[in-house]
């Protein structure tokens, strides 16, 4: 519900603050008083278009902010129009753009009269009204068209010419046999290659040099020799034990010493075969590395991935019948519960027709007639159409000439509808009737209330009468300005304004006898209708 609204230098509207309850109120005034302003304002707040003429002449800017009720949590829309310039939305004081602000009005306010967006005249709006009505389901339409969007760009995605595949397959496949080809194993073979190659590269002079150590340490006078002959030497002398015992660990090292020397000299044998083998595969391996990544392990991963995207290609055409197969099956999903859902639409339409149409006799529009016209594969087209008058072709409401039938055809479209906004704007509802059209009118705007918090701007005593809350505007004429002002009137106000509204004459005993009379009747009705 809509708890508070502000308005600042908005045309003849200085500065202006009212706290709305639920149920019906009635907005009235008289003509020019600004009434029509209060709509206007409403409108900004759901994103309307700003207009700089709007803002109250000699002001930098309007401002209108309203204190809503959503989803259970408080929400305030602003929204600032300057005389020259851009508007500004707000959310909770948050900057946001108009489309946003619009977005969020749709969900908490519906508009109707010849000032009005009308959500109830959009296609959208339309259908949704009577998916509602018929509690169709169109999930299932949307589930068989996502399923099919998702085939297509598998599809899309698999797509390519002949030619250019094949092109592709023969470079891929080139590619892959050549890493095929080079076996390639552990991603640290380089380097184990490169120990290899410095001990082949290097067999003579590794043999020279171990033969020069055994020679060195087995041949006569040899360093062994020596210290072999010191423990000789020592043997008999007990003080000398210590250094016997370093003395002999020292040749039992230099006999291992010469065993490791004469078995390297036994086991390296210089082989330039085994070499070249080794340098062959290292210039493969880099050649490698040149054409398909940093190292040899960049190597293998995009061996990987070549290999894999080659299947996909090879596997194209068996992939490409698949998902041929699938996109016949989803799209006879997709037909089948379109016809489900067109039926629905289509079974429905009648009934919520003569259902809108039930209600229009009472809203003074006797011989109107209503038509609902379904079209579409799914019957997605859906257009609301009525014929105001005998003879006259059915049309859609979106180009009904007349604000009060549209407003009072909206009305009766609500009446029937359990799913709206939680706050109903009605202007000009009363436009061309009176009497008990009047009474009628306000009666089904007051069950209307039951549901919603209806904001209703009228002419009409007998309309006003069925309100919850009553909303004077009055416009007060000064030496050099006019200044609208708005408030909720008491119980013991309301007489007086509706014998104004009946007679002109707010002091008149008659009309004052006249205005009670509404209001009790009113309350008698609204008691009947409620109990």
């Amino acid at each position: 519900m809509l708890h508070e609204l502000a308005v600042s230098n908005l045309g003849v509207i200085e500065h202006l603050t009212i706290r709305l309850p639920l149920g019906m109120i009635a907005l009235t005034g008289e003509t020019g008083a600004g009434k029509t302003l209060i709509v206007d304002a409403i409108t900004l707040l759901m994103g309307g278009r700003a207009d700089p003429g709007l803002v109250r002449p000699g002001a930098e800017e309007a401002v209108v902010d309203g204190r809503f009720d959503l989803d259970g949590d408080e929400v305030v829309l602003t929204r600032v129009v300057p005389s020259d310039g851009r508007s500004r939305a707000y959310v909770d004081g948050r900057p946001v753009t108009a489309a946003r602000l619009a977005e969020l009005g749709a969900r908490l306010v519906d508009l109707h009269g010849q000032h009005a967006h009308q959500s109830l005249l959009g296609v959208d709006a339309q259908r949704a009204a009577l998916d509602a009505f018929a509690r169709a389901d169109a999930e299932p339409v949307e589930a068989a068209r996502r399923q099919l969007a998702a085939v297509d760009a598998e599809l899309a995605e698999l797509g390519g010419d002949e030619r250019s595949r094949a092109r592709e397959i023969d470079l891929l496949r080139y590619q892959v046999d050549e890493l095929d080809a080079a076996g390639l194993g552990a991603a640290d073979e380089d380097d184990r290659l490169a120990e290899t190659e410095d001990d082949l590269a290097g067999a003579v002079d590794h043999q020279e040099a171990a033969g020069r150590v055994n020679a060195a340490l087995t041949e006569d006078d040899s360093p062994r020799d020596v210290v072999a002959g010191l423990v000789a030497s020592l043997h008999d002398g007990r003080i000398f034990q210590p250094v016997v015992e370093r003395l002999n660990a020292a040749l039992v090292e230099l006999d291992e010493a010469a065993d490791a020397a004469r078995a390297l000299l036994e086991s390296i044998e210089p082989d330039p075969e085994a070499l070249e083998r080794v340098q062959a595969r290292r210039r493969q391996l880099r050649e490698l590395c040149r054409k398909y990544g940093d190292d040899l392990g960049a190597v293998i991963t995009e061996h990987a991935r070549l290999q894999a995207e080659l299947d996909a290609l090879l596997g194209h055409d068996a992939r490409a019948a698949a998902l041929d197969a699938a996109r016949t099956d989803a799209e006879a999903a997709l037909s089948a519960a379109r016809a489900v859902l067109r039926a629905e639409r289509l079974g429905a339409a009648p009934d919520l027709a003569a259902a809108i149409q039930a209600f229009l006799p009472d809203l003074a529009m006797p011989h109107a007639s209503v038509g609902v016209d379904v079209d579409g594969a799914a019957g997605e087209e859906v257009t609301f159409q009525l014929a105001a008058n005998p003879g006259s072709p059915l049309q859609p409401l979106s180009k009904v000439a007349s604000g009060g039938e549209l407003a009072r055809t909206m009305l009766a479209l609500r009446s029937v509808l359990s799913e709206a906004p939680p706050i109903l704007v009605f202007d000009e509802v009363d436009a061309g009737i009176g009497g008990q059209a009047g009474i009628a009118v306000g009666r089904a705007l007051a069950k209307l209330g039951d549901r919603h918090q209806i904001l209703v701007v009228t002419h009409l005593a007998q309309v006003a009468a069925f309100a919850d809350a009553h909303l004077a505007v009055v416009k007060r004429q000064g030496s050099d300005d006019t200044v609208s002002e708005a408030r909720l009137l008491a119980d013991d106000e309301r007489p007086v304004e509706l014998a104004r509204m009946l007679s002109g004459q707010p002091d008149s005993t008659a009309a004052r006898s006249h205005a009670d009379e509404l209001l009790d009747e009113a309350a008698a009705l609204r008691a009947e209708v409620r109990s």
